[in-house]
């Protein structure tokens, strides 16, 4: 049986017949689903739905939309209007965000995330909607990190999305979560055995999240400190980016399987362009489908 494996991607440098091209390129090498993240560019819900018009088997999932940005009612009418058109293939995967997106760039207030979230969950479930319903119930999805955020995932949605972890987290939200939730983890690779490129191109994504205290505060509870994560360290780059050949990459996502991940969401990254680029060699080589 060949394995499940999801894809994450930001395609913000893709036209939109581009992207199409892209879900359609993934739907042919077996990925079963494709998580779309949100910070300033396309609506996640927008998005699902045109790609979801172009393929018949691959599944979308928000990753993550933001709370801050929408009313709960809001929320409630993408995620369930994309399930119906799509047939049931969305997932709504939703977080917190980070105060410098919520509220240093948008300029909205950013206080007590964790029960801002827990009484949006309950005003999201009570939201009307009046048209025609999804077939099947659409799957939540939170984005947790810390022991509480898990334990909110596990009690009120249907699983977790860790973003920027390693395999120990994996291990550590699994056994949070319990055995029945979905643990949904990013995982970003890049299809390279230069130490220096990897590195180099992997500091410049990871730059923009150590400015995150939820990441921070994530990764010290990993064993990293201030200087590995303020200096961009090899063993912090390291651990974020699995690198090499197909085979240490496939290690890496086994090694999350190995510790309870349900779903490997891989985000691929250009060894020259980093997300400025697909690299369609790796994610062929990576694929399901692969045959190499």
């Amino acid at each position: 049986m060949p394995k499940e494996r999801a894809c994450w991607a930001a395609p913000e440098m893709l036209s939109a017949t581009d992207a199409a091209s892209f879900a359609q390129k993934l739907e042919e090498l077996g990925y079963t689903q494709l998580w779309i993240g949100e910070t300033f560019g396309r609506d996640p819900f927008a998005l699902s739905a045109h790609l979801g018009a172009v393929t018949s088997k691959l599944r979308f999932a928000s990753g993550i939309a933001n709370i801050y940005n929408r009313h709960p009612g809001a929320m409630k009418q993408g995620a369930y209007t994309v399930a119906e058109q799509t047939g049931g293939r969305f997932t709504l995967g939703l977080g917190v965000s980070s105060p410098v997106i919520v509220n240093k760039i948008r300029g909205l207030p950013y206080d007590k995330p964790l029960s801002f979230l827990r009484s949006y969950l309950d005003a999201m479930d009570e939201a009307r909607y009046i048209s025609v319903p999804p077939a099947e119930h659409v799957p939540v999805i939170l984005a947790a990190l810390g022991p509480k955020m898990l334990e909110l995932a596990a009690t009120r949605s249907d699983g977790a999305h860790p973003y920027n972890t390693t395999p120990e987290h994996t291990a550590f939200a699994r056994s949070l979560l319990g055995p029945e939730p979905q643990l949904c983890v990013e995982q970003k690779v890049m299809l390279t055995s230069d130490a220096r490129q990897a590195r180099t191109v992997g500091a410049e994504v990871m730059k923009f999240y150590t400015r995150a205290p939820g990441y921070r505060a994530c990764w010290k509870r990993l064993g990293f400190d201030e200087d590995d994560i303020n200096g961009l360290s090899d063993r912090f780059i390291d651990a974020m980016v699995a690198w090499g050949d197909v085979d240490t990459i496939e290690n890496r996502l086994a090694e999350h399987a190995d510790a309870g991940a349900s779903q490997v969401c891989i985000q691929v990254l250009h060894p020259s362009h980093g997300l400025a680029a697909v690299d369609y060699e790796a994610l062929s080589a990576l694929a399901p489908n692969a045959t190499v």
